[in-house]
């Protein structure tokens, strides 16, 4: 019986432990620094959206594909996880074909691609017909897509993880080779599994500079959205957007946002949010019924610090200080979207040298 330590409770973490359980051979634990309940700047996943909006390349979207099948099993058969489906609208406006184009437009550019390679996996694509289009707006595509209440989503992912046995524990590691001692017992460690995001910056034995954060900021409100809908930029710079989704169950729409590479400022920025908000109601005009900003309910304000990484997500085994250690991070926005296609290949991953670790 393998004895595998998961370091991070994000949703890479919490999904990895998920799937590594499900075998009966596999005894899993947790330890992480932060836990459900947080709200640290530096534990990302509480203040994602979260939807499933392709942005990997044809070429890296793999794992984006695989993860598809999960959510869609979950949004149509298990409502206590809080992921329910919506229809999704993509809209490349004008002013930024050309940038579009040369690929310079932001972290979401494969999402914008005149022919985008998901269409062949995601559900009713179609392209929107020019009377569908808001005023600006060059061309857009329309698919089923489904949002994801990160509040209910990650404690039902830990419901799982406690059903199968794993036990979560709150602790802070330093280096990725002082794990060797299964928690709460007296046997040695198999296998770790680093899923730290930016953590994996100062995790001895890995330091990975590479990593940089992209700061996140949004505004939470009570308003509803008939659909999602994402832009392909805005009047303020390349580091803002203009995206929303609403969640399941009471969760609020999410309006966004930004993409600041190597911001690490954790405080809301009031002018952003006003730009935020007012760049919504123009999109989105019913959203308030025509009342403009003033007719929004505004929730609360968010940061959260993507983890991003030169190279891209880094998902491979390696053995530090005798520690047989696998990686699964550097997933900048894409966690959720990518989290059950990313989990099946540490499972991979692991059932390959575990029997080296433990025999």
């Amino acid at each position: 019986m393998p004895n595998i330590v998961v370091i991070g409770a994000g949703v890479s973490g919490l999904t990895s432990a998920l799937l590594l359980s499900k075998d009966p051979q596999n005894k899993v634990a947790i330890i992480a620094k932060h836990h459900l309940g947080d709200y640290s700047i530096e534990y990302a996943s509480p203040w994602a959206g979260a939807n499933f909006t392709p942005m990997s390349s044809r070429e890296t979207s793999r794992w984006e594909r695989r993860t598809w099948p999960y959510l869609k099993k979950l949004a149509s058969e298990v409502p206590e996880a809080g992921i329910h489906f919506q229809k999704n609208r993509i809209y490349r406006r004008r002013k930024d074909l050309s940038r579009l184009q040369d690929g310079s437009a932001s972290m979401l550019n494969n999402v914008f691609a005149a022919d985008p390679h998901y269409k062949d996996f995601v559900e009713d694509f179609r392209a929107l017909q020019d009377d569908e289009l808001p005023e600006g707006i060059a061309s857009g595509s329309e698919f089923s897509s489904v949002c994801i209440n990160t509040m209910l989503y990650l404690p039902w992912l830990v419901g799982q993880c406690r059903r199968n046995g794993v036990s979560l524990h709150r602790g802070t590691i330093a280096h990725a080779g002082d794990v060797r001692i299964f928690p709460g017992t007296r046997t040695k460690v198999d296998v770790v599994i680093n899923t730290t995001g930016l953590g994996a910056m100062k995790l001895g034995g890995v330091t990975d500079q590479t990593m940089f954060p992209i700061r996140g900021q949004t505004v939470v409100v009570g308003n509803v959205a008939p659909f999602m809908q994402c832009h392909s930029g805005t009047d303020d710079g390349d580091e803002e957007a203009c995206y929303m989704m609403t969640r399941a169950s009471g969760g609020g729409t999410i309006l966004g946002g930004t993409t600041q590479v190597g911001n690490w400022e954790s405080q809301p920025d009031p002018n952003i949010a006003n730009r935020i908000m007012k760049w919504a109601v123009e999109m989105m005009p019913e959203l308030t019924a025509g009342k403009g900003v003033e007719g929004l309910d505004i929730i609360r304000h968010g940061v959260g610090l993507r983890p991003g990484r030169e190279g891209g997500v880094r998902l491979e085994k390696e053995k530090i200080d005798g520690t047989l250690v696998v990686h699964n991070y550097g997933h900048s926005g894409w966690g959720y979207q990518g989290s059950y296609g990313c989990a099946e290949e540490v499972v991979a991953l692991v059932s390959s040298i575990a029997p080296r670790a433990k025999l």
